[in-house]
């Protein structure tokens, strides 16, 4: 194995390096050697002047902005352009509620003889007892304007029941 100086290692790495920026294969070469005082100064040495090249080639001022032309080789139809039509709204009951939705089962448990009670609300929607509490205070109370009754059986569990 033949051993050479920090200085002529210094000058083979900054040969190697300006000969990749000719070629364009490489911005960052990684070695693995012995860094002395002397490597160290040529290397930032070869570092400023590389930057003082750079700055000189780039027009000063100038913002590195994408240019405005888009890359796309793919050209709209005049149908891909038209605006979608929204969509119609889904049929509503005569409450303002959606058919088929976990506001709809809630009302259907709440409109029968005896009402139902927060378990069976739960079982039903999935949802939690402060999530069934809410629905019952803003929904049905507030924006459906619906007159909830609240009954507490000998066994202490309360019902809910819409009359009407």
């Amino acid at each position: 194995m033949t051993s050479i100086s920090e200085t002529e290692a210094t000058a083979q790495v900054i040969e190697m390096l300006e000969s990749q920026k000719s070629n364009g294969s490489a911005d960052v070469v990684v070695l693995k050697m012995p860094r002395g005082p002397s490597h160290r100064k040529a290397v930032a040495a070869h570092m400023s002047k590389q930057k003082a090249t750079n700055s000189a080639t780039r027009t000063p001022g100038k913002p590195r902005v994408a240019s405005g032309k888009g890359k796309s080789g793919k050209k709209t139809t005049p149908a891909e352009s038209r605006a979608k039509k929204p969509k119609p709204p889904k049929p509503a009951t005569s409450d303002g509620v959606r058919a088929g939705s976990k506001a709809a089962k809630v009302l259907d448990l709440l409109t029968r003889p005896d009402g139902a009670t927060l378990k069976q609300i739960m079982k039903a929607t999935g949802w939690q007892a402060h999530s069934v509490r809410g629905f019952l205070s803003g929904t049905v109370g507030k924006k459906l304007g619906l007159k909830l009754t609240s009954t507490k059986s000998e066994d202490g569990e309360r019902s809910y029941s819409i009359k009407g």
